[in-house]
């Protein structure tokens, strides 16, 4: 289950998605954790100190890898060069899996101890210096955003990705590549406005969105928020004494979370489930070639100098059990 949390900065978006993957991760459930924020405080959030989450590898410098790795035998893609952000899958591509060894994991992922299991984080990799002026965060996710096209995941296997603060994800398709996006809002007018864009935005995608209200304080915030974004209202969080003591570098179990955000982690778990019954590989599949053939058309064939669009495989439907795969290298 692919599964987005977006909010505006300083909406908790990062502490939930945090929180989200350690309660996955204490059910036992196969996570893959994406920091698609150019922010970079999922690590932080998931325990590592300032050196390790520094070192996390940059998926944005290794999109050679990735490309030529996916392409496979594709014969509609005549090199890794040509391939974007948006190249959807076909005939002869190599596809990723939650639970597997690649190449573009041993690159691009750690693994991250929470108590007694371990989650792979992913991290597109910050701004530098030598971006400033000639590069913009799009240019960033990309990988990101190549990957999740490539990627196939079950039930019971977890993809969960931080998203960039506000509305921005919305200048590329990857706001159409989850499940379920869980949109954290505070119970002010800010933290509703991103929500209002979200909402329209997706409108037409068929994006499933779920507020999580959070920094909820009492029945005037909570019926501020059921006024704002009504049956969108999945859950509400508290302050949180436990996210308090491990943002000061000293994390109690994770047991000792209290009940009340334990349950409602419950009850974004039991969310994502249901999503698995209106998986519509069809429609994800055809989405994917929308947003590709829109931005070859726009910047994809300057950029290449290739007719982008005949990348599309126009008999390849992705699937949970896809045929058309090509063998993984040993």
């Amino acid at each position: 289950m692919k599964i987005a949390f977006v909010g505006k900065g300083g909406s908790g978006k990062t502490t939930l998605s945090s929180l989200f993957i350690r309660h996955l991760a204490a059910d036992g459930v196969p996570v893959i954790a994406v920091d698609a924020d150019i922010n970079q405080h999922l690590g932080a959030a998931l325990g590592l100190d300032e050196s390790q989450a520094a070192a996390l590898p940059a998926m944005g410098a290794h999109l050679p890898l990735i490309k030529d790795y996916l392409r496979g035998a594709n014969p509609r893609i005549t090199s890794a060069e040509t391939m974007i952000k948006t190249t959807p899958p076909g005939a002869g591509s190599r596809l990723l899996r939650v639970v597997e060894d690649n190449p573009v994991y041993a690159a691009c992922a750690r693994h991250v101890h929470l108590g007694d299991r371990t989650v792979r984080l992913m991290a597109t990799g910050p701004f530098t210096e030598s971006d400033l002026g000639v590069a913009c965060y799009h240019s960033k996710v990309g990988a990101v955003e190549l990957c999740l096209n490539h990627l196939v995941d079950g039930r019971e296997e977890y993809v969960v990705v931080d998203m960039t603060a506000g509305s921005d994800s919305f200048a590329s398709g990857m706001f159409t590549r989850f499940d379920v996006t869980f949109l954290v809002a505070e119970p002010t007018r800010k933290g509703v406005a991103v929500y209002r864009q979200y909402k329209e935005y997706a409108r037409d995608f068929g994006v499933e969105l779920k507020v999580v209200g959070n920094k909820v304080q009492g029945p005037d915030d909570l019926a501020f928020l059921c006024d704002q974004v009504g049956d969108d209202l999945l859950v509400t969080c508290g302050q949180s004494d436990w996210v308090r003591a491990m943002e000061k570098g000293r994390p109690a179990p994770f047991v000792e979370l209290e009940d009340a955000n334990r349950k409602a982690l419950r009850t974004l778990h039991a969310a994502a489930d249901a999503a698995y019954e209106g998986r519509d590989w069809e429609r994800y599949t055809r989405q994917m070639v929308h947003f590709h053939l829109r931005n070859a058309e726009s910047w994809g064939n300057g950029k290449t100098g290739v007719d982008l669009a005949s990348q599309v495989d126009p008999g390849f439907v992705l699937s949970e059990a896809p045929a058309t795969a090509a063998p993984q290298p040993a």
